[in-house]
């Protein structure tokens, strides 16, 4: 059993920076790809990024590229979020998301889901 706890989240003003942290419990950090998810008020939730188990493969949607960087930090069991130049429309509750070996953009395709964080930005 995989579990994870999301934290680093709270209120920034809009251009701010975030760091979000996503530890993870049990002996098999190294062979999970790792995933962020979002879901704002009144929507769906959607991707973020992704990481694969060894760090070598990261995935980004467009509304974030350039301005998020997901890492991983395999000795800590603990993947990041940096999130930076940051926008009113990036408030949501933001989710880990692990499965073994290779990130997804697809949410099916993760067995482990933290319970979220908040992130607001102010404009």
């Amino acid at each position: 059993q995989v579990q994870l706890v999301e934290s680093g989240g709270g209120l920034v003003q809009a251009g701010g920076s975030l760091r979000l942290s996503c530890a993870t419990s049990g002996r098999t950090f190294n062979s999970l790809g790792m995933g962020w998810f979002r879901q704002a008020p009144g929507k769906d939730r959607e991707f973020v990024a992704a990481i694969s188990w060894g760090g070598g493969r990261t995935y980004y949607a467009d509304s974030v590229k350039g301005r998020f960087t997901i890492s991983r930090d395999n000795a800590k069991n603990t993947v990041y979020l940096q999130m930076d130049s940051l926008k009113p429309e990036d408030t949501a509750l933001y989710y880990c998301a692990a499965r073994f070996f290779d990130g997804s953009l697809r949410q099916s395709d993760y067995n482990y889901w933290g319970q979220g964080t908040q992130v607001t930005v102010s404009s």
